[in-house]
């Protein structure tokens, strides 16, 4: 995973960096195929908005969140992205038949025939 962070009218410090990247760990975790995350740090006053576009294969996904607290700000964007990954993931993987034969009960024709009496 790629990850680049830039700040506007902000200093992107060490600590930031790394709760940044300890918080998109979880991201990761869920799912693998993560190709690059540009995280935009800005600051309006009172107004701490952190926004990410994350790359994956197929899709971007886009969130944005703003609170007084920069930090309380990025840990609502973990969260906003975690949500939409799991569910993007979900997605991907929920059209998937399962493989098998069909199930019928014991006494049930086959579709089509029907029983002799």
């Amino acid at each position: 995973m790629n990850l680049s962070l830039s700040g506007h009218h902000l200093l992107i410090t060490s600590a930031i960096r790394d709760y940044v990247t300890t918080k998109l760990d979880r991201v990761t975790r869920h799912f693998d195929h993560v190709i690059d995350v540009n995280v935009m740090l800005s600051v309006d006053k009172l107004r701490q908005q952190v926004t990410a576009n994350l790359h994956i294969r197929g899709k971007d996904i886009h969130v944005e969140c703003v609170d007084p607290d920069m930090y309380a700000a990025i840990d609502a964007l973990a969260d906003k992205l975690d949500r939409q990954v799991l569910r993007h993931k979900e997605k991907k993987n929920g059209h998937r038949r399962e493989t098998g034969p069909i199930k019928r009960a014991a006494g049930a024709p086959a579709p089509g025939k029907t029983r002799a009496q």
